[in-house]
């Protein structure tokens, strides 16, 4: 187990972006989530992450972001670490969204790029810092380039690397050379997280240190047993179940992000409800594809 420079909230392993249910009215469904962040505490995972992009936080105000952390912090009970994602356009709106988490008692923040504006990498790096210096939190660099259209260039991140609590980054790229470049750079004390569910695996044998898996909303046990298997040197069984992974995965084509995971977590019984407009659930084909997904996977219902 790895620790972050302070040596205080342990950082490694399945950290599973949560999907956050709606209800009727548009508000955030406690209910729901406590299911949901239940049936990632029995999958064995090693942290949640509340409200990133699968988590549809694009979609939803700072008060309903802070409403699904505090639920969240709630139900987890210190089981595990909570990361926020605390990221807005601006650096002032960034910041003060960081110090909300941090009151309400979340262990990391993570924080994606800027979306819809393009800054420099020069002012990619004040943006980050600014933030780091605003809060005592650990926090995690979030890349995910074909969502925002903004790259932390390696020697951007190797910078970042050397501000006492910006502690590892979440990579969605997909590019194992940018992931095995920027693990190269920053030293072993800089942890890197698989942002893209093909490439667990391959991010582990590259050293990093787990992965933020969005399939993880419906398969959490299978892949922390690819992460738990791969720790224990167990290498021909991970590589088998990122292997059966990849079913699961390709399926997120069935639909517009995130509309598959919340119609697998209400195939398995945790009522999740539906996306927030504009993206629709899946027609009826589309569903009954994923169920059959699903049952090859032996992935059982979720029972309280």
């Amino acid at each position: 187990m790895t620790e972050h420079k302070e040596g205080k909230v342990p950082l490694h392993g399945i950290i599973p972006p949560l999907v956050t249910p709606f209800d009727d009215r548009g508000e955030v469904d406690e209910s729901a989530l406590r299911a949901v962040t239940g049936y990632m505490l029995q999958g064995g995972v090693h942290g949640v992450f509340v409200a990133g992009s699968t988590g549809e936080a694009y979609a939803m105000t700072d008060a309903q972001r802070l409403r699904a952390l505090e639920t969240v912090i709630e139900e987890v009970n210190g089981r595990v670490p909570v990361f926020a994602g605390t990221a807005r356009i601006t650096t002032e709106d960034t910041i003060s969204l960081t110090r909300a988490a941090e009151a309400a008692g979340a262990d990391v923040v993570s924080i994606v790029t800027p979306y819809f504006v393009t800054p420099s990498q020069d002012e990619l790096y004040e943006h980050y810092r600014s933030v780091a210096e605003a809060t005592k939190l650990p926090v995690i660099l979030y890349n995910n380039p074909s969502r925002t259209g903004v790259v932390i260039e390696p020697t951007t991140l190797q910078r970042l690397a050397e501000i006492d609590n910006i502690v590892g980054m979440k990579d969605s790229s997909g590019n194992m050379g940018n992931m095995v470049d920027a693990i190269r750079l920053c030293g072993s004390e800089f942890q890197l997280f698989c942002g893209f569910d093909m490439i667990i695996f391959p991010t582990l044998a590259a050293g990093g240190a787990g992965a933020v898996p969005a399939s993880a909303n419906i398969a959490p046990r299978l892949i922390v047993d690819l992460y738990e298997h791969f720790r224990a040197g167990r290498y021909s069984e991970s590589r088998r179940l990122q292997a059966t992974l990849a079913p699961l995965r390709k399926a997120f084509s069935l639909g517009t992000f995130p509309a598959v995971l919340k119609e697998g977590l209400n195939l398995l019984g945790i009522p999740v409800g539906t996306p927030r407009l504009p993206v629709k659930p899946l027609e009826p084909e589309a569903r009954e594809s994923l169920r059959k997904i699903l049952k090859e996977l032996s992935i059982e219902p979720f029972h309280t």
